[in-house]
This record gives C-alpha cells, structure tokens and sequence, in this order.
C-alpha cells in the first residue's frame, strides 16, 4: 500500500515517535507538539477568537503514537519517564515517524532496528533530529541519501559511513528523509517540513510558527560564523 498524502490524506495522519530502550535526549522529540499544533484538537483548546476560523478550517485529524519495543515506560533525559501508547507489536504503519538521540553508547537492537526498517518503508516522512539519525543509520536507510547531524559528528560520520551524503546543515532532505543538526534545530527542521507539507504565507502553519516564535535560522549556518558547534 502506498504511502498517505500527507497533503490530502482521506484519515487521520498518524504521526509517532520511535522510542529506543536508550535514554532519548526530550529535546529532541520535543517538536512534535508543532505537529500537534496542526491538528483539529489542539486548535479547538485555544479560546473563541484566539485563531481566525479561515485558519482553525486548515487543522487536521491527526493521531499522535509514542512506541517503544514493549510498549512500557521509557526512558528520556532529565529522569523523565514517559509511559508509551503503543509497543512494536501493536503500532499500525505510521505515516510520520520522529526519532531522536540516545545516550551514547547505547546500540539499537536488532528488533528496533528492523522496526525502524519496516516503519520507514511504509511511511511518508522520516525524520530524525539531532544524533537520531544513528538508529536509522544502523537500519541501513540512509544508504545513499543526504543526511546531516550534529557538526562535531560529521567528520567522524564522513568516515564511518561513507555510502552516506553528509552535509553540514541545520537540516537536510532527500525524499521523505529529514534530518536535522543538534537539538535545538530540529525545531528549525519541523519549521521547514511543515512549512513544505502544509504551509504558505497566512495559513496555519504560517500563524502557528509565528505564535510559537519558532526560529527560522540559515540552513547552511551562514548565521554562525566559525563556531563548529
């Protein structure tokens, strides 16, 4: 079966984070509530006349997913422990994935990585901020494509994974692959995929971006003088 329209879709837009039995760094998951932004139930909390009812008609039906392999507590930075709505036997095919850095050291599993595999396939965006671009790394989906990471990754990851396109970015694409440099610019990242999806000067995404003063930095780090980070 064909991948969603993410721009027409016919259902809900199930929109999920994969969640590994690491230490996921809650920053980096953190721009999915832009995603949720969009949706038909967070427009109908904001008070009568907060959004224009010509944008609050653009918001959509989405599901939003958090999965790890068993479907039980995980872990995320700063002791936080999220309680997951679904394991990786029980979570449908998702149409948008997010995944985000795991403490170092940790490896992907074998099963998570073939999840990831099977998620990806199925999907219509992938996306991975800060140092999550690894688990999709071991999977083996990035073969090929253009990617970035964090800046003081690259030239290691240059050298690692050579079959990979490394760029040095503030987030990259190639196809239904997104990816982003450290943290913080994965909202930079969730700014130009929704903006590229759904967006346009006066829509919805438009306003909610300004809302949320989300920020709209240079791509190539133009901003950033010879900072490495």
């Amino acid at each position: 079966m064909a991948p969603i329209d993410l721009r027409n879709p016919d259902r809900p837009i199930r929109a999920g984070v994969i969640l590994t039995g690491g230490v996921t760094e809650i920053l980096d998951v953190a721009p999915m509530d832009l995603i949720y932004g969009l949706s038909k139930t967070c427009q109908a909390e904001f008070p009568v006349g907060m959004v224009d009812e010509s944008l609050e008609a653009q918001a959509m039906d989405f599901e939003f997913y958090w999965v790890n392999e068993t479907g039980k507590t995980a872990r995320m930075t700063s002791g936080i422990h999220m309680q997951t709505t679904h394991s990786f036997e029980d979570c449908p095919q998702l149409d948008i994935v997010l995944m985000g850095a795991h403490n170092m050291g940790y490896k992907p599993t074998d099963s998570e990585c073939a999840f990831v595999r099977k998620q990806y396939e199925g999907c219509a965006a992938f996306l991975t901020i800060c140092a999550g671009f690894e688990t999709a790394l071991y999977a083996g989906i990035l073969e090929g494509k253009t990617a970035t990471g964090p800046r003081m990754m690259m030239s290691e990851m240059k050298k690692q994974a050579p079959g990979v396109k490394w760029v040095e970015q503030r987030w990259a694409n190639d196809g239904k692959v997104w990816t982003s440099g450290v943290l913080l610019n994965g909202l930079e990242l969730m700014r130009a995929f929704t903006t590229e999806i759904w967006g346009g000067q006066g829509g919805l995404v438009d306003f909610m971006l300004r809302m949320g003063n989300v920020p709209d930095r240079d791509q190539m780090y133009a901003d950033a003088g010879d900072n490495p980070l």
